[in-house]
């Protein structure tokens, strides 16, 4: 809302459904500062529950304003931060609050860090990574990280076609970016191989005449994308293999679709990841986002160790970055 009131982003929906899952009343504020707040915060009986409106309709709140970190934190005695999915993001009620009142880690978000720092500090090996998605310079810093970690790198989505141009390979009207990114693709090849990483790319593709569920598709090699079609999902011969590569790792770690898993026709590559994490043995973790909503399409969000609830927070997390919303809390009680 850029700091400006909208009635269709009112957290309305969230206290009816807070309010199912406690079993009891939840009062939405008509504000989340101010005079009128203040009165009915003070008022609160044992075991009563608010919930302030969308903080977001006040600039001060992505501004981490003092001011409005400070007006937040009024007539409060604790702040406990449970939101991991916005831990990224230095905000007045991710950052500003916790350094003005006694702060601790919620449970999701204590657990969300643990699973991710193990990731990054002590994963079991064989470690493989699943990556997707439709860009090579969004996840580049993720990327990088992971070759000095990884023992295989596995990339679908439609950022495996900016690495097929990077090789010279004809991508017809896949989905790709152009000669910068292209340039990162080869040099993140070279790193993989200077890491002793093995970043490997599909073999065959899934293409099809138009992006529609009634589009006419085929298989064809990865390297013989005709002009007119257009890549929308990793092949049956790449599936396998890299089924077989999760279910023989140690650590497997997801993020990104391998196609345009939204549409049935094309959603088969995706699922056959989703299967493949759910009936390992290894310790699975998907990165949110599209991947969780992906497990949760097919059922297997349960079936993981861990479904990470922050998209942008577990990449930048895992990119090596501290997430100021963690960074704010006591040490022993974040991690």
């Amino acid at each position: 809302p850029k700091g400006e009131r909208v009635p269709g982003q009112s957290l309305a929906p969230c206290a009816t459904r807070m309010s199912e899952v406690l079993g009891k009343p939840v009062e939405l504020l008509a504000d989340c500062v101010g005079p009128e707040v203040a009165a009915r915060i003070a008022a609160l009986g044992p075991g009563d529950v608010v919930m302030l409106e969308n903080l977001r309709f006040h600039a001060g709140e992505e501004a981490n304003d003092p001011a409005f970190a400070q007006a937040l934190a009024s007539g409060f005695t604790h702040y406990v931060n449970d939101a991991f999915g916005a831990a990224h993001r230095a905000h007045a009620s991710t950052e500003g609050v916790a350094h003005l009142l006694p702060s601790r880690a919620g449970l999701l978000l204590a657990r969300e860090v643990e699973v991710l720092d193990g990731l990054l500090s002590h994963p079991a090996h064989p470690f493989v990574a699943v990556l997707g998605g439709s860009k090579v310079s969004d996840k580049l810093p993720l990327i990088e990280s992971l070759l000095t970690r990884c023992d295989r790198v596995l990339v679908g989505g439609a950022m495996c076609f900016t690495f097929l141009a990077a090789l010279g390979d004809p991508v017809g009207k896949s989905l790709h970016e152009g000669p910068e990114a292209q340039e990162m693709a080869r040099a993140l090849l070279a790193t993989a191989t200077q890491k002793n990483c093995l970043l490997q790319l599909p073999v065959d593709i899934l293409v099809a005449d138009r992006f529609d569920a009634s589009a006419a598709v085929q298989v064809v090699p990865s390297d013989a994308i005709g002009d007119e079609w257009m890549g929308v999902d990793i092949g049956p011969a790449t599936s396998a293999t890299y089924r077989e590569a999760i279910m023989s790792a140690r650590t497997v770690f997801w993020n990104g679709p391998m196609g345009a898993f939204e549409i049935a026709p094309f959603a088969e590559g995706t699922r056959t990841i989703a299967e493949a994490m759910a009936e390992s043995d290894a310790a699975t973790v998907a990165g949110g986002g599209d991947s969780g909503a992906a497990l949760v399409e097919f059922g297997l969000a349960d079936r993981l160790t861990h479904c990470s609830t922050g998209g942008g927070a577990s990449l930048e997390m895992l990119e090596g970055n501290v997430l100021p919303g963690v960074a704010a809390l006591p040490q022993e009680e974040s991690s």
